[in-house]
């Protein structure tokens, strides 16, 4: 019988909950890096055993451990294996975790500051890696999204980082702006059919493609509208929170931006509003079920400035159609008194037949549904604020 492995980041350490393809009974380990904060773990489609974290604090700074045995042990990549007992010693070392930024554009412009809407000059910072997206194909492959915005690849499993300079060298760079969470990119998708296409994501500067391997990058921000910049149609600007891809049609993309629920068909060539019933549109996570395309989830926040769950009722909310009909899904959710937020990388689902999908909140619960969401359970409660949520489905 298969197996799954839910991988949950948290404020305070790495938690791995796994259980048997019934779902019904769940081993949980962690924390791993108590303390730390995991901004994001994923495992390879690839290797099941291998897994990636990100790992930072504010005293020493940003460090990506890998795991090669499915979370039992961790090491930097570069650095002897085995788990380390204290941060002095989780340091990074020599070469590894060595991030190259590339501080010009083939233009030979430099790329070292970027302009705020008042016209302020701020440097390019390296603050933290939000997201890491282990190659569908290569198990030592794995791109990078940081902030300050900028993707980075590594081709020897973690251990050296150079950046994709043709994203920041887009000419509109400089004027990127950091959402609320800072100026991260947190969305990278991969198109298994055409490895020289990822689409990723910036808060708060839009989508951008790239069907050259990272070379050259389009933004794809066309039919977006956000009242609160100063131009609400621009090529650039708009707060994107996360976009979706179902792997059997790539080129068909689900984005909740910081208002408004928006689709694709095109690849990011042109969007429309799908929001429909939903009781609001704003939020920061979006999915779609691993066998059902026009299957998508969301789970509305109250605004942009109250950011906990619509009516203190923790729901999902369900499409069938590819968005504009939505149903709340409850069943095994808290119905009253409940205000918490979910994330933008902290929902997943599996591949099991019989698909399941798990969201982690900042109460620190994770929620799964091994039923396509009709009904939910909590996995595991009182854990630190999660941050992210991924799934790895094993033999």
């Amino acid at each position: 019988m298969s197996k799954v492995r839910v991988l949950v980041g948290t404020r305070k350490g790495a938690f791995i909950l796994s259980a048997d393809g019934k779902r019904e009974k769940w081993d949980v380990s962690g924390p791993h890096f108590s303390g730390w904060e995991i901004y994001h773990l994923k495992g390879s489609p690839v290797d099941p055993n291998r897994i990636f974290a990100s790992q930072s604090s504010g005293w020493f700074g940003q460090i990506i451990q890998r795991s090669d045995d499915g979370g039992k042990t961790w090491f930097q990549p570069g650095t002897p294996k085995g788990e380390t007992s204290s941060p002095e010693d989780r340091m990074p070392k020599g070469e590894s975790n060595k991030f190259v930024y590339d501080t010009s554009a083939s233009s030979g412009k430099p790329l070292t500051t970027h302009q705020w809407y008042d016209g302020t000059q701020h440097p390019w910072e390296f603050k933290r890696v939000w997201h890491v997206e282990p190659s569908l194909t290569d198990p030592d492959l794995i791109y990078a999204g940081v902030e300050d915005a900028a993707i980075f690849r590594s081709q020897d499993g973690g251990m050296n980082w150079h950046e994709l300079a043709g994203l920041r060298g887009h000419g509109t760079g400089p004027k990127w702006q950091p959402g609320a969470g800072g100026m991260c990119l947190h969305t990278i998708l991969l198109d298994p059919s055409n490895p020289a296409r990822m689409v990723i994501a910036i808060s708060a500067a839009g989508a951008f493609r790239t069907d050259d391997g990272g070379n050259s990058w389009k933004p794809i921000n066309r039919g977006l509208r956000s009242q609160f910049i100063p131009d609400p149609v621009a090529e650039v600007g708009h707060c994107v929170h996360h976009v979706a891809m179902h792997p059997s049609r790539p080129s068909v993309l689900f984005m909740q931006k910081h208002w408004d629920v928006m689709r694709s068909d095109d690849a990011g060539e042109q969007w429309k509003e799908v929001s429909g019933n939903l009781p609001t549109d704003f939020g920061f996570v979006i999915d779609v079920h691993a066998h059902q395309p026009e299957t998508v989830y969301v789970i509305p926040i109250k605004s942009d400035s109250e950011h906990f769950v619509h009516d203190g009722k923790l729901r999902v909310y369900r499409s069938r159609t590819g968005g504009n009909e939505w149903e709340p899904l409850t069943k095994g959710l808290p119905q009253a008194n409940c205000y918490v937020n979910v994330l933008r990388d902290a929902m997943a689902v599996d591949s099991m037949d019989q698909c399941g999908i798990y969201f982690g909140t900042t109460g620190g619960q994770v929620y799964g549904s091994a039923d396509g969401g009709d009904s939910w359970f909590p996995i595991v409660r009182d854990l630190p604020a999660v941050l992210s949520v991924e799934v790895q489905s094993l033999p």
